[in-house]
């Protein structure tokens, strides 16, 4: 008997634009960054920054697509700065990435 095998294949990018560095990707549709200035954004030194851009990725982008441009460690490191930014999406990531609680704001901001 062959023992059950399953092999992991990762779903490809919804749009093979998000692999142009020039594209707009469809999930930062306030804005005129592209691709390239995503990445960028993503590599700020800036803590808050890269939050912002990151919690726009994950708010925003299908699951699938967010692969492309992070990991879930880097999401599960910057997590105190991406929070503020994920909206409704926030306990789904929490939940995705076994966070926990993503109550937002914080309990010390809102006197608990």
């Amino acid at each position: 008997m062959v023992p059950h095998m399953t092999v992991a294949c990762p779903l490809p990018p919804t749009s093979p634009a998000l692999r142009d560095d020039a594209a707009h990707p469809y999930f930062l549709w306030w804005t005129e960054c592209t691709v390239a200035d995503l990445r960028g954004h993503l590599r700020d030194p800036d803590p808050a920054k890269r939050g912002y851009w990151l919690g726009a990725l994950l708010r925003e982008a299908n699951t699938r697509d967010v692969w492309l441009f992070t990991t879930p460690e880097q999401v599960r490191s910057e997590w105190p700065h991406i929070v503020r930014h994920l909206g409704k999406a926030r306990p789904r990531w929490a939940w995705l990435l076994g966070i926990g609680e993503a109550r937002w704001p914080p309990a010390e901001a809102r006197g608990a």
